[in-house]
């Protein structure tokens, strides 16, 4: 028996991994980079095989990580979790440095960069793991603390989008809702969905000065959806 609200125990940050050129380039948001090795150092970064992401990391051979604080701009996530880099430059009107192997560092709300060179990549079905031995990084503001998965999930209300390693198919998780009351409610400002299926509150006891976790709208401008 696999009891899925187990793997909400597992701890993990918030990060934006980048990777292209001073042309081109792209990001998505990551909960799964962990260190590997110590000498050298090496860090491994899961990225689902249809981000766009993954295509300039194999193309460059090179990636970057940003470390992101607790108060990251709901902007910065949604651009970068819930967006596809095939329909908008996520690049743009960005604060972006570029890296020794060249690719692109984002730099909002980031507290740490590192930056790694590709040294080996494991095919694991649905996503690839990209093995990177690190060639940089840097402290930018050691007075914020990360913020991790769970800050965003219970804090924030936030969920892992579809091609996250960590994303679960609600109809898996046990909810403490009565199932025939299930509603889902829309933020008509971005188009995030609070799906009561895959929380542990309902929408209507929510606190009033509860949020959109995407782009901070406030509960009054969220509607319900079938």
């Amino acid at each position: 028996m696999i009891q899925f609200e187990a793997l909400f125990q597992i701890s993990y940050g918030l990060y934006i991994v980048s990777s292209g050129n001073k042309t081109s380039g792209n990001g998505y948001i990551s909960n799964t980079i962990f260190q590997v090795t110590a000498e050298p150092p090496q860090f491994a970064a899961s990225c689902n095989k249809d981000n766009y992401t993954a295509e300039f990391i194999t193309q460059s051979g090179a990636f970057a990580v940003s470390v992101l604080h607790n108060d990251t701009d709901p902007d910065i996530i949604g651009r970068f979790g819930y967006k596809c880099g095939r329909d908008f430059n996520k690049l743009d009107g960005m604060d972006v440095k570029y890296g020794e192997t060249g690719v692109p560092i984002i730099m909002n709300d980031c507290i740490a960069f590192l930056e790694f060179k590709v040294v080996q990549t494991v095919d694991v079905g649905t996503h690839l793991i990209f093995i990177g031995e690190l060639v940089q990084a840097e402290l930018v503001d050691d007075t914020k603390e990360a913020i991790t998965y769970l800050n965003y999930r219970k804090v924030r209300k936030g969920l892992s989008p579809k091609n996250a390693p960590t994303y679960i198919d609600k109809s898996k998780i046990e909810t403490k809702i009565v199932a025939g009351s299930l509603k889902k409610f829309e933020c008509t400002a971005c188009g995030y969905i609070y799906d009561e299926a895959e929380h542990e509150i309902s929408f209507a006891d929510l606190p009033e000065d509860w949020v959109c976790p995407v782009c901070l709208s406030e509960k009054a401008e969220f509607i319900e959806v079938q």
